[in-house]
């Protein structure tokens, strides 16, 4: 990837949730929705959402399009390559004109996959609360609504409990580590 190549993203899960994805990718564009057919979303045994590959089922998702930067932070949070993989698959993004017409593209796009951990399980806890707000951003973009009642809902209860702020504040004081370590030169990084 040269350095101003960019990448489309399909978020499916807590990346749904516009705040989050401007949050860890700021130089994201939000383009639209987008399908990717003969998958299947669940909530898998790490407790976070996956897809798994499942003939006559379709997942949602909101379509992104990512710097080499944001796709680096991105691949961070995500724990590529040990919590999930990058696979680039065919997904249909449905295209709106300035008019408010809809034009489904076939596009390849960015797709985080857990290939280890593919059995359902119940939400972590702290994922809920993400979820819902995910799920409501995903609402209003025009994701269709039985989708997520028979897919989201299904797993994610609607009183999700509000993130604790003490585990927040850790969370991000360890991401601007993170950054600020990933941003050092190698150079610099070995003698540290």
């Amino acid at each position: 990837m040269s350095g101003d190549s960019k990448s489309l993203y399909f978020g499916y899960g807590s990346n749904l949730w516009k705040h989050q994805m401007n949050t860890r990718c700021p130089e994201n564009q939000f383009l639209g929705i987008a399908r990717l057919p003969d998958w299947r979303w669940i909530i898998n045994t790490r407790g976070y959402a996956n897809v798994i590959p499942s003939e006559g089922d379709e997942v949602w998702a909101l379509l992104y399009e990512l710097s080499e930067a944001d796709e680096m932070k991105l691949d961070r949070y995500e724990g590529v390559p040990v919590s999930y993989v990058k696979q680039t698959l065919p997904v249909e993004y449905l295209k709106k004109s300035d008019g408010g017409d809809v034009e489904r593209q076939t596009v390849d796009a960015l797709v985080y996959v857990d290939i280890k951990s593919t059995l359902t399980g119940p939400p972590r806890t702290e994922y809920i609360f993400r979820m819902n707000s995910a799920i409501d951003d995903a609402l209003a973009e025009g994701v269709p609504k039985a989708y997520i009642d028979q897919y989201l809902r299904p797993r994610i209860p609607v009183d999700g409990p509000p993130p604790d702020n003490a585990k927040e504040r850790v969370r991000t004081t360890i991401e601007s580590a993170i950054d600020k370590l990933n941003s050092i030169s190698p150079e610099t990084q070995s003698s540290v």
